[in-house]
């Protein structure tokens, strides 16, 4: 109950400078008396949300060193609980974090809303949803993995030839859901207000020192903020097309795996050791099915060259408005005085744009030349 009555009211709390002193008026519940999964979830959702209000509630200038007791003992219960990191994820952010308005409805973005929101009105709605949306655009993709691995076991090609298909029309159905950020998020309120939430206490020049859990640990701990980089989604296609990424975004790809959920890090990791598909379709010596895999491959360099443009429009473009002065002051806590800390860097530590091109530029690299 606590819980929830500040998790519902986290927007205004959080303008009129209020969460903070609500969170020290916390009863300290015990994770304990949670049930089930769903709970769990709800729970880590929940805290996650009120942990990244609390700690930029005054903006970049204003972190704290310590997350109090009340808070930290619980988000680490149900942290632990899942296997889940005591910080707000994409899991959290997206994956647990909508509902339909009319039950019975399709899941389309009319007919869908946040569970816990945060200072940023629309553009934080729109956000969160668009990007939900990109995931389910991503469904029949993961299902045509699990068909394509089964395909190779059993050297049936026309199966795979399918699969194959299916994959690559999914990452094109990927791209199109992502187009829609334009239609329903700001790019001033995104960068003035929105990202700074998503930031962490890790890479992150504002928070040098990490984090102290009162109760939990005595040394700070530091955590790295939500990140797309979190989805399973593209680190499964990768292992499925053999992509390979540089040392550097390698590591970081990988690191940003121990912020999945644990059954989704186990898919990935399952992909990675079945049987190469690239290996296969050299092997098969088969025109359709080169043809089909690198369609999958040129579908996800797109996806990624896609998602360039977007970040430049809404950190690149916005960060230049915000520095000469031109950007509508947003309403959160960074109201004429964007963050700055973040500026070259996505909200989970990376140096964005070498990031992001180095990633699509290797992708390119993992068609198969004739």
């Amino acid at each position: 109950g606590p819980w929830m009555e500040i998790a519902h009211d986290l927007p205004r709390l959080i303008t009129s400078h209020q969460l903070r002193s609500h969170v020290h008026q916390m009863p300290q519940l015990s994770a304990r008396h949670l049930r089930g999964r769903e709970e769990l979830h709800l729970a880590h959702l929940v805290l996650s949300f009120i942990t990244m209000g609390y700690l930029w509630q005054e903006g970049e200038e204003g972190t704290v060193k310590v997350l109090p007791q009340n808070l930290a003992v619980p988000f680490w219960e149900v942290s632990q609980a899942l296997g889940l990191p005591p910080i707000l994820s994409h899991a959290d952010f997206v994956l647990a974090n909508w509902r339909r308005k009319n039950p019975n409805g399709p899941l389309e973005i009319e007919n869908l809303d946040t569970i816990i929101s945060l200072p940023g009105a629309e553009s934080l709605r729109g956000f969160i949803l668009v990007t939900l949306l990109v995931e389910k655009a991503a469904v029949p993709g993961i299902k045509a993995i699990v068909q394509a691995i089964r395909a190779i076991l059993q050297l049936d090609h026309e199966t795979l030839h399918e699969a194959l298909q299916e994959l690559a029309e999914a990452i094109g159905d990927m791209t199109k859901a992502l187009a829609r950020m334009h239609d329903f998020v700001d790019p001033a309120v995104f960068y003035a207000v929105i990202r700074i939430f998503l930031s962490g206490w890790k890479d992150n020049p504002a928070m040098p020192g990490g984090l102290v859990y009162e109760g939990v640990s005595d040394e700070p701990l530091a955590y790295s903020g939500g990140s797309a980089a979190q989805s399973t989604v593209l680190h499964a296609f990768d292992e499925l097309l053999g992509i390979r990424h540089s040392e550097e975004s390698t590591a970081f790809l990988h690191r940003m795996r121990h912020y999945m959920p644990p059954p989704h890090r186990a898919f990935v990791e399952e992909i990675h050791r079945a049987p190469s598909l690239r290996q296969h379709v050299l092997s098969s010596g088969d025109a359709r099915l080169r043809a089909a895999f690198n369609r999958c491959v040129s579908a996800l360099a797109d996806f990624r060259s896609y998602h360039i443009t977007i970040v430049t429009k809404y950190i690149a473009v916005a960060a230049a408005k915000a520095k000469a002065g031109r950007a509508e002051p947003g309403d959160g806590p960074a109201a004429g005085k964007p963050p700055s800390a973040l500026e070259a860097k996505g909200t989970g530590g990376s140096h964005i744009f070498s990031f992001l091109k180095s990633v699509r530029d290797t992708t390119r690299e993992g068609l198969i030349r004739a």
